[in-house]
């Protein structure tokens, strides 16, 4: 009796660290067409459920967090169940990453932290180009994203992270 490679594959978690407009959606997208892979993006979940309470930085940490808390046991269950995640919620911070590990810990899966090593020079030009498209769900100004990348720490091996880099 043979098994499927449903049955046999392992599920894993994908997280990603990057500045804004360094390539994250896009590697998400890439990584959700593997075969049992479903991607969680965080900008789609806040656009649909906070839209018009997102003015500043300070209301996405307030929304972010409680969509956290709310999903955390959701993907906790997917992973369990054998479906790999792609998390596409920014690990550009200590406290995000710790948020990410309490989920690999409570679902004993296996992860990949792939970390896009982008120059701000060649965000902010994806982000202008991004924004000029209108195929995100948030337009980023110049002050904000250098504001947000102000928090951005890099991941290191000390954190306990399989990390992936990309130059």
């Amino acid at each position: 009796m043979s098994s499927s490679p449903h049955e046999t594959a392992k599920p894993t978690l994908h997280l990603l660290c990057g500045k804004i407009a360094s390539g994250k959606s896009t590697l998400s997208a890439k990584l959700a067409n593997q075969p049992g892979s479903v991607a969680i993006a965080e900008d789609q979940w806040l656009a649909r459920l906070y839209a018009n309470e997102m003015q500043s930085v300070a209301d996405y940490v307030r929304c972010s967090a409680k969509l956290k808390n709310a999903i955390q046991p959701h993907v906790v269950a997917l992973l369990k169940a054998g479906v790999t995640l792609i998390l596409d919620f920014p690990a550009n911070t200590v406290a995000n990453r710790a948020w990410m590990m309490d989920i690999i810990r409570e679902s004993g899966t296996q992860h990949q932290l792939h970390y896009l090593d982008v120059p701000d020079e060649v965000c902010k030009a994806r982000l202008h180009a991004r924004n000029q498209s209108g195929t995100h769900d948030f337009a980023a100004t110049d002050a904000q994203f250098d504001l947000i990348t102000q928090h951005f720490v890099k991941p290191t091996a000390q954190e306990g992270f399989n990390i992936i880099r990309y130059g």
